[in-house]
């Protein structure tokens, strides 16, 4: 039985404000009520109100001006990069893919990944694992995590590989849509698993491609973290100094 679970106060509240200002009450331009008017509006405690605007600022729907308050930046642009590993993990079709699906099992939530879908410590996800590998060469590695709200009356679960994308698979069978990915980059040491599906020695660490993919409203719809290992990665870009 899959058991739903309620998202923190600060990420309903970040939501309902998100909503506001999608539908025209808070305007692009304007200051959004102070904490001490959220507080009251919503009977949440300081923290909370906080934590839900930062939220917002780290997802460009708001942003802080000196002298003036928090100020509505409309909705967020969503940028095309030249490497676009998230439009590649949501529409990867595995049954076409070049690599091997490793593993599918309910898994205790890693905490990055807690974080990015709004969900308590410890809860419960379904996690997809793909190794890309190009030439008999392991090349990348796809974690994909979704709510268990997400995976009811879908095939996610399944050990067999999907016939055509996940996000395909989900926007036809949950009747939902994908907006927009947010991407964040870090580097770490691999886990001991990670480390051996990559076929990486000791100490080696890979790039982390944290994909956020959410529907309009901001919700977080899946969450996959791709590793790259980054003995094996050139990362280029161009940019005018003017």
């Amino acid at each position: 039985m899959a058991y739903e679970v309620e998202p923190p106060k600060y990420v309903r509240l970040a939501r309902t404000i998100q909503r506001r200002i999608e539908d025209g009450t808070y305007p692009p331009g304007t200051r959004v009520p102070s904490e001490n008017q959220l507080v009251q509006a919503f009977g949440m405690s300081r923290p909370t109100v906080v934590r839900a605007l930062e939220l917002l600022k780290r997802d460009g729907w708001l942003e802080s001006r000196q002298g003036y308050g928090t100020i509505v930046r409309d909705r967020p642009e969503v940028v095309e990069q030249k490497d676009r590993r998230g439009r590649e993990a949501l529409e990867r079709d595995e049954s076409q893919a070049s690599g091997r699906l490793v593993e599918v099992a309910e898994v205790v939530v890693p905490a990055r990944v807690a974080s990015a879908l709004g969900l308590p410590k410890k809860a419960k996800v379904l996690m997809r694992r793909f190794l890309v590998e190009e030439e008999g060469e392991a090349v990348e590695l796809v974690s994909s995590y979704f709510p268990a709200g997400l995976v009811e009356d879908t095939e996610l679960a399944s050990a067999d590989v999907l016939a055509g994308s996940v996000r395909e698979h989900l926007e036809a069978r949950k009747k939902i849509r994908f907006d927009h990915v947010t991407e964040r980059v870090s580097a770490r040491l691999p886990e001991t698993d990670e480390a051996g599906l990559l076929g990486l020695p000791d100490g080696v660490p890979v790039l982390s491609v944290l994909v956020i993919a959410c529907d309009a409203s901001g919700q977080a719809l899946q969450v996959s973290d791709v590793l790259l290992p980054a003995d094996r990665q050139e990362l280029e870009d161009t940019y005018r100094l003017s």
